[in-house]
């Protein structure tokens, strides 16, 4: 599970499994470097997971960001700006498609993931065309506590269930 460390839930919360049932790696708004890659790789070939997922939400403090800086404000300080730049090929691909909601926005950068997950590494993108590995991106609703499905390469969409919080007691 790719996810967005910026969550206000974990993943283990929203998909009700307890710890050490995920692997799970987070990084602000998602964003994929060579340790996001290397950390995927090492959670399909070495613990043998069959899904990666990746976990946006609404919100998103770093979608929001590289929005602001897309419209002309000051940059981010320090590392932070690494991380909008990182997030901005996905805002102007989104403004490109003429898509301006939130949710639009944040939907093209978890398709923008998952293609980067598959583009650069070539050992995900042999398992996933060997049907060993499903590659999803799912939205978060953090209101309503639903996942909803975003885009899926090498996993039948009829297959994936119903993602929704657990209610509590």
């Amino acid at each position: 599970m790719l996810g967005c460390s910026g969550s206000p839930l974990a993943a283990e919360i929203i998909f009700d499994q307890g710890l050490g049932e995920l692997f799970v790696v987070r990084t602000a708004g998602h964003v994929v470097g060579p340790e996001v890659l290397g950390s995927v790789e090492y959670g399909t070939n070495v613990l043998n997971c069959r899904l990666v997922v990746v976990l946006g939400h609404d919100s998103c403090g770093a979608v929001a960001a590289a929005r602001a800086a897309v419209a002309g404000e000051p940059p981010a300080p320090g590392y932070i700006r690494d991380i909008v730049e990182r997030v901005t090929p996905s805002v102007l691909a989104a403004q490109a498609a003429g898509l301006h909601h939130d949710s639009d926005v944040i939907d093209t950068h978890i398709r923008h993931t998952v293609d980067l997950l598959l583009d650069r590494s070539r050992v995900l993108a042999q398992q996933v065309a060997e049907n060993l590995v499903g590659v999803v991106g799912l939205a978060y609703h953090l209101g309503k506590g639903k996942a909803r499905l975003v885009t899926s390469h090498g996993i039948p969409e009829a297959t994936l269930p119903t993602l929704q919080r657990p209610p509590r007691d």
